[in-house]
């Protein structure tokens, strides 16, 4: 099988986001935590008023985009069609997600206020992550335009009659 420009581009592409996906849930779950528990005085957490709201839409976000690189992982081993749909509908979702918590980033930056190096390191990663995403996702739908980016939507050999399907009359049996 030749190896197509989306699968060359997609499996580092993938492999980054995942890591980075890994971290933000690291750093978001660690600094939920300490919210939760009202130590918003402890080094590396304080916040604002749209912090909590911005470390649940990161912590969702990070774990939906992990089940989402696990199904492109998939993708990028078996490179084909049905595994192409599985992995573009998780990370089209993941990224939904993770723009829904971009744009409690952006807010919580503009709220101010002091913020730890540990919320503003999950910020950044959100914010990259957000146009690496995005740029995952679009590398996914490629395939749709030409067979160079992916397997293809379309496969000439899928559904045509051939097969010996309900109804239909096995070869060599007319008289």
């Amino acid at each position: 099988m030749a190896r197509t420009l989306g699968r060359t581009i997609a499996a580092p592409l993938l492999s980054v986001n995942l890591i980075m996906y890994i971290i933000v849930v690291g750093f978001a779950s660690w600094s939920l935590n300490y919210f939760i528990n009202g130590q918003t005085n402890y080094p590396g957490v304080a916040g604002n008023s749209a912090t909590f709201y911005f470390l649940v839409f990161a912590i969702l976000a990070g774990v939906v985009g992990v089940a989402s690189k696990l199904a492109g992982a998939y993708h990028i081993r078996a490179w084909r069609s049905d595994s192409l749909a599985a992995a573009a509908s998780s990370s089209i979702i993941a990224w939904a997600i993770t723009a829904l918590a971009f744009g409690l980033a952006c807010k919580e930056i503009n709220i101010g206020g002091y913020r730890g190096w540990r919320l503003r390191v999950l910020e950044a990663f959100i914010i990259i992550l957000a146009f690496t995403q995005l740029l995952y996702v679009l590398l996914l739908h490629a395939g749709m335009l030409s067979s160079k980016y992916g397997p293809g939507y379309r496969d000439p050999d899928y559904g045509m009659g051939g097969g010996a399907g309900p109804g239909a009359e096995p070869k060599g049996t007319r008289i």
